[in-house]
């Protein structure tokens, strides 16, 4: 690896980490914001205030904001989540298992509609406006539109209310069976993958066809090779930045659509936990999984520039 890469790929890295404390002191100020107070509603309505400013005293909720916001941040970067109001637990036994079962969720999605998408995008590049190409396009455009919420709401209606092959909601602790994760995995994989996949193709497409009309692939077809071996050997290799790009961006909006998925078909993953917490205001939780979220998807952007960096033969 040359000098001049090592400082780009450094520079990433260091625009990352700097990037994670700005969204990290965001997270704590925008969750000290939200309206309503944790102690009164676990301590409830009848409350005397003596109770009041004693819980809020234990959970050090009375110190200043900036002291709780080092103290909390430190905690982060030794590991330590700190403790759940509502649940009384530590945070790290709270995300573990509910964590595992949105990355569960997102690579079953990742794993189905990647390999879908390039091909559908490589494809539809190489048969450049042809009856194939338009139709891709035009689905793909109309699948962008819709929001996500629609989609899994007519996944239910289709697949559970009227041909009841699919549970209307995902229970993903009880899957014992590959039959069993099958029918949970199905129709939130399937509402991911059309929010995500349409994206892909859109961009993997124009990826292809940007680099198709450099010189040196037309060079390749005027030498005589075939259209196959120009996309595959000339074109795609060349395009692999934009590729990787276009798969992390795509993949980045499975945080957003993650939410509103495990919300729907009530499946136990991290985004559904967040939601339960900014319900009963647990703001350590929510910093948490907030910070996971943010965690996510800086690793999937600075990915795909570290590999856009490397695979760039220029700067090889």
């Amino acid at each position: 690896m040359n000098t001049q890469i090592l400082k780009l790929v450094l520079g990433r890295l260091m625009v990352m980490g700097v990037t994670l404390l700005i969204v990290s002191f965001t997270v704590f100020a925008a969750t000290t914001l939200l309206p309503g107070d944790v102690v009164e509603i676990l301590l409830g309505q009848a409350a005397t205030p003596e109770a009041v400013a004693g819980l809020r005293e234990a959970m050090h909720l009375d110190q200043p904001a900036l002291l709780r916001f080092g103290q909390w941040l430190f905690g982060l970067l030794s590991g330590d989540l700190g403790h759940s109001y509502a649940n009384n637990m530590a945070i790290t036994d709270l995300i573990g298992p509910r964590l595992s079962n949105s990355l569960k969720l997102a690579g079953a999605t990742t794993l189905f509609s990647v390999p879908v998408a390039l091909t559908l995008g490589i494809l539809s590049a190489m048969l450049r406006g042809s009856l194939f190409d338009r139709f891709v396009t035009i689905c793909s455009i109309g699948i962008i539109s819709v929001p996500e919420f629609m989609v899994a709401t007519t996944a239910v209606l289709v697949f559970a209310v009227y041909l009841h092959w699919l549970p209307a909601l995902s229970f993903a602790n009880e899957v014992h069976s590959f039959t069993q994760m099958l029918k949970t995995f199905a129709m939130p994989v399937i509402t991911l993958s059309f929010v995500i996949s349409a994206q892909m193709i859109r961009m993997t497409r124009a990826a292809v066809i940007e680099t198709l009309n450099t010189p040196y692939v037309e060079m390749a077809l005027l030498k005589g090779a075939s259209r196959r071996r120009m996309v595959l050997v000339h074109a795609l290799p060349n395009a692999l930045g934009p590729i990787v790009n276009a798969v992390a961006l795509s993949l980045s909006y499975l945080l957003g659509g993650v939410i509103i998925v495990e919300t729907i078909f009530n499946y136990p993953g991290i985004a559904k936990l967040m939601i339960d917490a900014v319900a009963t205001r647990d703001l350590p939780l929510i910093q948490s999984c907030a910070m996971i979220f943010c965690l996510v998807y800086l690793l999937l952007i600075t990915t795909a520039d570290i590999i856009a960096i490397l695979s760039n033969p220029r700067l090889r």
